[in-house]
């Protein structure tokens, strides 16, 4: 049985001036099953962070289902789906977006306010030894490398737990080597904690480190 599963999903973008709307998403029947660990590639522009974006209910399809256990996402308000989102879901930026005032273990703390979490400083610097980063907890986001950067945001996303991890392009500004760095510390704290992940990718060398791949043409029924 599928976590997420997704049922005859469209999304469109308003033309400009009066002109047709644009279709971008279209995908009849889609899902991912508990624990599983996929690599979905397109190319730039085909709709990946647009599919991310609605999965996580951070916007809203013009049509269709997305259910995330027993819970169809798009039917919830937006307060609702925040709620959701912050307890059952891991997102990783590509940009990484980590708040430039606040340390490391700062940045990790908040990610876990979001979901009511009352887990303490104890618990974010376990996360941030998981990924390699306790010595740097106190570091503030200019101090860390790109790669250390994308590390604390795992930590961040993994701080409650989630059910579901979504990483869009979570490699794109690191080397080779630091890439299947963090692509293998995903995989593996994923795995830790039993969440299935989702990585949207055009990068051929990451989707061969996935046990499956998905081309987004292959189940997105826009041409």
């Amino acid at each position: 049985m599928s976590l997420l599963q997704i049922r005859q999903l469209r999304v469109q973008y308003p033309g400009p001036d009066g002109e047709p709307p644009t279709p971008v998403l279209d995908i009849p029947d889609w899902g991912v099953a508990a624990g599983e660990q996929v690599a979905l590639v397109g190319a730039s522009g085909s709709g990946k962070t647009t599919l991310l974006h609605v999965v996580a209910g951070i916007v809203l399809p013009d049509s269709g289902e997305v259910r995330l256990g027993d819970t169809d996402i798009t039917r919830l308000d937006e307060a609702s789906r925040d709620r959701f989102r912050a307890a059952n879901i891991g997102y990783i930026f590509q940009q990484v977006h980590l708040l430039p005032a606040f340390t490391a273990l700062e940045n990790v703390l908040l990610g876990m306010t979001f979901a009511d979490n009352r887990a303490g400083t104890a618990e974010a610097l376990a996360l941030l030894e998981s990924v390699g980063l306790r010595e740097r907890a106190r570091y503030f986001p200019r101090q860390l490398s790109a790669g250390q950067q994308q590390r604390v945001g795992i930590a961040r996303a993994l701080a409650n737990r989630p059910r579901l991890v979504l990483a869009d392009e979570p490699t794109s500004a690191l080397d080779a080597r630091h890439r299947d760095a963090v692509i293998d510390l995903m995989q593996r704290l994923c795995q830790d904690i039993g969440a299935a992940l989702v990585v949207v990718t055009h990068d051929e060398a990451v989707a061969r480190r996935f046990p499956t791949t998905i081309r987004l043409a292959d189940i997105n029924h826009v041409k």
